[in-house]
């Protein structure tokens, strides 16, 4: 007899398929599913990153709002000072949009003429 034969013959091993059982393609495709609607919602959904630029958009656009909102009340606040306090500023607002002068001054209109039309032969 050959060696072969004499020895106890050995159960073979066999290898395990490669390709995942159905069940575990079916866990596969459910985690990739639910990792993409996770993605997905916090791409797009009511908190997510474009939700968050549109309010970071919107915060900026109303701090220059009201940046530019204290400097005009900033402004008209200096202006009513002026009004109150400063005599100068009364005057030329009187004369400038009322038209008043003080007692002995003269007031002179200059209007624009027109050059006269040469008429050619």
């Amino acid at each position: 007899m050959t060696q072969e034969q004499t020895r106890p013959s050995a159960k073979r091993r066999t290898q395990p398929s490669k390709r995942p059982a159905r069940g575990h393609r079916v866990v596969q495709f459910l985690l990739i599913f639910v990792a993409a609607v996770t993605i997905i919602d916090g791409l797009v959904g009511d908190r997510g990153l474009l939700a968050m630029l549109r309010a970071r958009q919107e915060y900026d656009e109303l701090a220059a709002k009201i940046a530019r909102q204290r400097a005009e009340n900033l402004r008209l606040r200096d202006e009513a000072r002026r009004l109150r306090e400063d005599s100068a500023t009364i005057e030329e607002i009187a004369r400038r949009d009322l038209g008043l002068i003080r007692p002995g001054e003269k007031i002179f209109i200059v209007k624009d003429v027109a050059p006269p039309r040469s008429t050619a032969p």
